[in-house]
């Protein structure tokens, strides 16, 4: 909903300008997050642990954006864009048993398990972008290849939800007529999640707008973001590094020439 909301926002200050002689873009294709990090990286915990990859967060993006123009070869253009990914995936080295006590985690390398310890891991980010944009060979011919780049304000969240080991607990051991004492750990079923965040970043891009009439051009565009978002005293996932929201953006898109 927050989306949504912030989207039409930026919509309804690019309405007022198509008035004047530019142009309107809607467009759409895929965001890559670069999802990296140190040894206390939300990325990295997630990705050595569960069973999903970085590439399983590659996702579609939608995004409009009004450019007005400055000189035949110079122009501003305010954009926004929606990216929201969310994969399930399983503890790789750990399975699950029900006691009377709870459920515990224990290692997949000496047990089967009774279940699988499952949580999903999901991140929405929306960029609303200030860019300035330079066409070398104007804004008339067969081709109009440009290139740009700017400030943005990027909202984003980020969430777990399902079953959680508590590593921090090692309260609890197995004891095992073979294997002897087995370190064991009581999974708890969470829904962690901080949203309504706001930091500034960068972005920088190149793109091929190509005219298939008066009025209309067809677009390829690669946009790369650098933004880090900063996590809350008071939030859960406070202690974390900075979280990783960088990456690139391949889109085409379809543009209207006022």
């Amino acid at each position: 909903m927050k989306r949504t909301l912030i989207l039409a926002i930026a919509f309804c200050f690019l309405i007022p300008a198509v008035a004047t002689p530019d142009t309107f873009t809607v467009k759409a294709g895929y965001y890559f997050p670069r999802a990296q990090g140190g040894l206390d990286s939300l990325w990295k915990i997630e990705f050595d642990q569960m069973s999903f990859k970085k590439n399983n967060f590659t996702a579609s993006i939608l995004g409009l954006s009004y450019e007005y123009f400055l000189t035949k070869e110079l122009s501003l253009e305010l954009s926004a864009d929606t990216y929201y990914k969310t994969k399930a995936g399983f503890y790789r080295d750990y399975v699950g048993y029900t006691f009377d006590q709870g459920d515990f985690a224990f290692p997949a390398s000496d047990f089967t398990g009774s279940f699988d310890i499952e949580h999903a891991f999901r991140v929405r980010l929306t960029p609303v972008q200030l860019s300035l944009k330079v066409l070398p060979m104007g804004r008339r011919g067969r081709f109009i290849p440009y290139v740009g780049g700017g400030v943005g304000f990027y909202f984003w969240s980020v969430g777990l939800r399902g079953e959680m080991i508590d590593f921090s607990n090692t309260d609890y051991v197995y004891d095992d007529p073979q294997l002897g004492e087995v370190q064991i750990y009581p999974i708890n079923v969470s829904d962690t999640f901080e949203g309504g965040r706001m930091n500034i970043g960068y972005q920088a891009f190149g793109g091929l707008m190509v005219p298939i009439g008066n009025r209309i051009t067809l677009n390829g565009e690669f946009r790369y973001n650098f933004i880090k978002g900063k996590f809350k005293s008071d939030s859960a996932f406070f202690g974390f590094e900075d979280f990783d929201l960088s990456g690139g953006a391949l889109t085409f898109g379809l543009s209207y020439w006022f």
